[in-house]
């Protein structure tokens, strides 16, 4: 049994972008770098849970629209401020 869902088109998010996927029990953020790697992390900041689908991306990062927290797209951990 697989645990992937699909969740559209790479060409439906935009490039340094992201979508929102709401599930049972939390939301997920998938984001497109201008690389067309797409990573899948939880859809809230480890620090003051900002939706960081509302972040700006950068590289392999995300950085949260509330306090400016990096969080890597590739873990989903804090980097710092």
């Amino acid at each position: 049994m697989s645990n992937w869902i699909e969740v559209g088109q790479l060409e439906e998010i935009p490039k340094q972008g992201s979508r929102v996927v709401k599930t049972n029990d939390f939301n997920i953020a998938v984001f497109r770098t201008v690389n067309d790697e797409v990573f899948a992390i939880k859809d809230a900041c480890p620090h003051k849970q900002g939706q960081l689908s509302q972040g700006i991306v950068h590289g392999n990062k995300v950085t949260c629209p509330l306090h400016n927290w990096t969080i890597s797209l590739e873990s989903g951990k804090a980097l710092g401020p």
